[in-house]
């Protein structure tokens, strides 16, 4: 039986999704399979667009109509057949969920076993009532403060955040907070046609006039004739003459407060927010409970206070309580409610997330954080025969706790179950019992199968890039680090679980700043240093849009606590590289964002058809009405809604895909249309465009930090975040490098292989020998190993870390013996030594 069990295999025939060149093969059963590659060689596309989406349809076709319109569903798979598919579960890196009330609690049901806790087995105040558990949920009306209504904290909008300078007239802009350009201009020619005085301060304003405008629920109609004087208005109004636009009225706290709610535009909502101040809810201090809820205590604490501890904190209390003896009814009920608790943050302790709190909001946390913790629920389950596709679990690990993710995954293993991973991390795949990798390059140039096998045989592979870092074939010669030539002193710096901390950082070359994940590296780096630094330069930080998306928000905005002491006159300007989208809607692309769609579109209209009929460069956008198909308005594509199955998106029948209209594509250059450039990937229009300078420099930036693979026209909305962060980096490599800025980059190498990692170095050390400064978060060895200067936070998690472990060169930090980092590159560091010793 043994035997036959070994070899239950799935079996793929003809696999086509996106670039995979119809493909087959055997994938075995019960084991951890890893599928690794290049980036954009095709191993997503193969584990997650074919086998769990294959896995995923064959499931919903077993469950109701009206159920298969709850699930997320991905589109039917290009794919032959598939034998032998148990069902899946997919694990996939995605950004925290909008609300801000969802929270690590809500995602891991934590929180509901916390509030039947409270319910059944809390400490009441005498002769009060029991509550159920949905009256220790902020988000009933139950539980809800009657103040905040469950929020925590709210916005104040007063005259002071809307006319923040008095002296300044209506016409000259004294209502801030009205939108800029044509709509503030419509909303004061309103006020001139209703009779208001725009010309004269506003402190000047009678006070009844002053509150009307700004707080009005009142939304007059009334006609507008942009230009006249208010005199002209006032006697066109009295001669009855036509107006120009009948112009409705809104006040300026009910626009704020309706571009909240209604605007999609993060950027408004940004700007809007800059004229309320929040404030801690006075009745429940932020806990966004009402008082009886938090009248209950247990363990000597409301569950908000329990809420607010770190899960390793938790784990310590109800580990306690699970191990006591049980007599009476609400002692069994702890005990129970206590076991079940206990259990499961065991396993995301295991994980390393015991630096997390319930309370924190999801969309605070990192894709890798809440991969994480989904694992953690699912190992809780204990599912038996699944097929469980994971999509880069190590992303944002230490390698300390990357050794903690093998061990459930092992565990999940020998459960019975499958484990299906798409990663890069070379731990991760010497750790596998088979691996497929897919390549050899990226795009067109992959979708082969290089290798299928147990780990040993790849070594034979010699195509595959990735024996080269596995096996440590490749020698990486270390390069003498630089030598600082400043310093940027911070000092008192306070954030999180850093306090009062003193840090320099050198400046003119690569730091790399480490320590075991929620060690405190993002507070420094990401927000304390960036909004230092830039308070210093007096440049604008952009507030991070996925941290407020909901208004108001429970987080209140913490105050920069800290400040440069010295060396803010060796920056010259800050760049942030983060991994934000580079756009939120299909329309916007790599190219478009870059700017190289501009310079391509200039080409097209300089050819002799286009300068014959006229055509600019605007008429090669598909944005714009003159160029675009009229039937799918630019988009390419038409969403057919089929009810209760998936919404199939269908190429626009009118223009078949292209985008434009049959007039545009007549345009050629160099015998492709513009339509036929944007599916062309970096590496192919570098070929195509090599002898146009500036078009040939930005492919050749793009290709340079490993997204050679991407088409130009790619929706912004299917990058990934490191993509989308390497992206933003490529398009500031095509700026002039001016000497003396500050670069500042949070992991990197996020969905990098370490081919790819190697042509990321270049960049950033070209960045260096240009006369700049760049600082990265990462845990990557290859990125630490190459640093010039490594500044080591920890030792621990939580309140474990927020500490400066080392601070000094590479060779130096294997000596600390408090780093989690040390033994790690240590290890790595003698690998690079015999593989030189080899060649």
């Amino acid at each position: 039986m043994a035997e036959r069990s070994s070899k239950k295999m799935i079996i793929v025939r003809g696999a086509r999704e996106h670039n995979l060149k119809d493909l087959s093969l055997e994938i075995p059963r019960d084991k951890l399979v890893v599928f690794t590659g290049v980036s954009g060689s095709g191993k997503s596309s193969l584990a997650f667009g074919t086998l769990y989406a294959e896995a995923q349809r064959r499931y919903l076709e077993s469950v109701s109509p009206y159920a298969r319109r709850l699930f997320n569903q991905m589109s039917v798979p290009e794919v032959d057949s598939i034998e032998g598919l148990p069902p899946a579960v997919a694990l996939q890196q995605q950004r925290g969920g909008a609300s801000t009330r969802s929270s690590v609690g809500s995602v891991t049901t934590l929180s509901n076993l916390l509030r039947m806790l409270y319910s059944r087995a809390g400490d009441y105040p005498e002769n009060q009532s029991i509550i159920y558990a949905e009256g220790f949920s902020p988000n009933t009306p139950q539980g809800a403060c009657t103040v905040c209504h469950g929020l925590g904290s709210f916005f104040e909008i007063n005259e002071e955040t809307m006319v923040p300078d008095p002296r300044l007239s209506i016409r000259e802009g004294a209502i801030a907070s009205w939108p800029k350009a044509w709509q503030g201009q419509n909303q004061r020619d309103i006020l001139v046609s209703m009779g208001y005085n725009v010309d004269v301060p506003w402190k000047e304003l009678p006070k009844h006039d002053r509150e009307w405008i700004l707080f009005t629920e009142d939304t007059p109609t009334v006609p507008v004739y942009p230009g006249f004087t208010p005199k002209e208005t006032a006697k066109a109004i009295r001669d009855k003459k036509t107006p120009d636009y009948m112009g409705t009225f809104i006040g300026a706290k009910p626009y704020i407060l309706k571009t909240f709610s209604s605007s999609q535009s993060e950027l408004m909502k940004n700007r809007v927010r800059q004229y309320t101040i929040s404030a801690i809810c006075p009745l429940c201090e932020g806990k966004r409970l009402n008082k009886a809820s938090l009248s209950v205590k247990f363990v000597g604490k409301d569950i908000a206070e329990l809420s607010r501890l770190p899960l390793s904190a938790l784990a310590r209390i109800f580990n306690h309580h699970a191990g006591l003896a049980a007599k009476n009814e609400k002692q069994i009920v702890t005990q129970r409610i206590s076991t079940d608790i206990s259990s499961r943050l065991s396993v995301m302790l295991e994980l390393g997330l015991g630096y997390l709190t319930l309370e924190r909001s999801t969309p605070t946390l990192s894709p890798g954080e809440l991969q994480r913790l989904r694992l953690a629920t699912q190992v809780h389950s204990n599912l038996f025969g699944v097929v469980y596709v994971l999509d880069e679990p190590s992303a944002g690990l230490h390698p300390a706790d990357t050794r903690a993710l093998l061990n459930i995954l092992d565990k999940l293993k020998k459960a019975g179950n499958s484990i299906f991973v798409v990663e890069h991390e070379i731990e991760v795949i010497r750790h596998a019992d088979w691996i497929i990798d897919v390549g050899p390059g990226a795009g067109s140039d992959g979708g082969q199968i290089i290798y299928n096998g147990v780990p040993e045989g790849l070594q034979k592979a010699t195509k595959s890039l990735t024996a080269n870092f596995l096996f440590d074939n490749t020698p990486r010669i270390p390069v003498e680090p630089r030598k600082p030539v400043s310093k940027l002193c911070l000092s008192g710096v306070t954030r999180h679980n850093i306090k009062s901390l003193d840090i320099d950082f050198p400046l003119g070359v690569m730091t790399c700043v480490t320590g075991i994940s929620g060690s405190g590296k993002s507070s420094l780096v990401s927000q304390v240093l960036v909004e230092l630094v830039a308070n210093g330069l007096g440049q604008q930080v952009e507030i991070d849009t996925d941290l407020t998306k909901d208004f108001p928000l429970v987080e209140i905005p913490l105050a920069v606590q800290g400040k440069i002491t010295s060396g803010i006159e060796k920056i010259s300007r800050l760049i942030v590289v983060d991994q934000k989208p580079i756009g939120r809607t299909p329309r916007s692309n790599l190219a478009t964002y870059t700017g190289l769609f501009d310079l391509v579109r200039k080409r097209f209209a300089s050819t002799p058809l286009a300068r014959k009929r006229k055509y600019d460069a605007g008429r090669f956008s598909f944005n714009l009405a003159k160029g675009r198909c009229p039937h799918c308005q630019g988009e390419g594509y038409i969403m057919v809604e089929l009810l209760f199955l998936p919404s199939v998106y269908t190429p626009c029948p009118t223009c078949e895909g292209t985008r434009y209209n049959p007039d545009t594509l007549e345009v050629t250059f160099r015998e492709k249309t513009i339509a036929e450039v944007l599916e062309m990937t970096v590496d192919e229009a570098f070929n195509f465009f090599g002898d146009d300078p500036g078009i040939y420099r930005s492919l050749r930036l793009l290709g340079d930090v490993g997204l050679g693979y991407i088409k130009l026209g790619q929706s912004a909305t299917a990058l990934s975040g490191g993509e989308a962060q390497r992206i933003k980096l490529a398009t500031e490599l095509q700026k002039s490098q001016k000497s003396s800025a500050l670069y500042v980059l949070d992991e990197p190498t996020t969905g990098l292989h370490p081919s790819d990692v190697e042509k990321l170095l270049i960049q950033l050390n070209h960045l260096v020998d240009s006369g700049n400064t760049v600082i990265v978060v990462e845990h990557d060895m290859q990125v630490i190993a190459q640093s010039d200067w490594i500044i080591d936070i920890g030792p621990g998690a939580g309140d474990q870390g927020g500490n400066i472990v080392y601070s000094g060169i590479a060779h130096g930090l294997t000596r600390i013996k408090g780093s989690k980092t040390a033994p790690f590159l240590k290890h790595y560091l003698a690998s690079i030594q015999s593989a030189e010793k080899l060649v």
